[in-house]
């Protein structure tokens, strides 16, 4: 386990591999840890950063800190205090964590080499209001049942962890935000992931992403829940390391899908 004192708290964070930095970052159902898979297949090529967001994991639990603007500020402490601010790094988020990528990347282009977002709640209306609703058992199972075939049994512990005010907060500071305007003038390239049997956040309109903006793209895994990493984690990572592969102006309409992926990695 690592640590940091940024802006005054305690940051948990892990790192693996060697090479320029990667840093990922959670969403509303868990921590950092659910990106091990990913952090691991892409060690020997990145320096691979992940940390537990304020509120979440076994970082502090401060109430003030809660906003997407705070998370993006943290961001940048982050990035500082590991000495690597001045490097443009790809960021790839998750729910919260894309709505913090996103607009980290809109404030500080200068610092972001490129953006994968895993279901990005474009505006306050895909969110499933279900994170907002306190009651008995864990959040996780109140959004997403207790559905055995699932599969996300350690995420459920890292997600009991998760002070409750901090999903309050940050929901309805996301929902407060609408991200369709501000992924159109993005200074650098988006690639947008969902999937198609999300029951968390509903993926938005095609119109949402032209086809003529070929530095943004959103692609659709139909099998997959909230968690396509973890769902179809072999061709999530094909396609994230293809995306961090193309070289710079190239068109992300040059990213495909393809099922031999799956069947290759097997």
């Amino acid at each position: 386990m690592s640590a940091l004192i940024v802006d005054g708290g305690l940051i948990h964070y892990e790192y693996l591999g060697r090479g320029k930095p990667l840093l990922f970052l959670h969403g509303w159902l868990g921590s950092w840890r659910y990106w091990m898979t990913t952090m691991e297949e892409l060690s020997h090529q990145y320096r691979a950063y992940a940390f537990d967001l304020w509120g979440f994991g076994d970082s502090d639990k401060s109430r003030n800190r809660y906003t997407v603007q705070e998370y993006v500020g943290l961001v940048y402490s982050f990035l500082d205090t590991l000495g690597i601010l001045h490097l443009q790094v790809p960021i790839v988020g998750h729910a919260l964590g894309a709505t913090v990528a996103v607009s980290f990347a809109r404030q500080y282009p200068e610092h972001v080499d490129r953006v994968l977002a895993v279901s990005l709640p474009l505006s306050g209306e895909a969110v499933n209001r279900r994170l907002l609703t306190q009651g008995s058992g864990s959040l996780f199972d109140r959004v997403l049942g207790r559905d055995p075939l699932a599969g996300y049994r350690d995420l459920r512990v890292e997600a009991d962890k998760t002070e409750p005010l901090a999903v309050d907060l940050s929901v309805q500071s996301v929902m407060a935000h609408d991200l369709r305007e501000t992924i159109q003038h993005l200074q650098v390239p988006l690639l947008v992931v969902y999937g198609g049997r999300d029951t968390v956040i509903t993926p938005p309109a095609n119109e949402d992403f032209p086809q003529e903006n070929s530095s943004l793209r959103a692609i659709t895994f139909p099998d997959s829940r909230h968690f396509p990493m973890l769902d179809e984690a072999a061709k999530f990572n094909r396609l994230l390391m293809d995306f961090l592969e193309l070289e710079e102006g190239a068109s992300l309409n040059a990213l495909e899908v393809k099922e031999e992926w799956r069947r290759r990695t097997h």
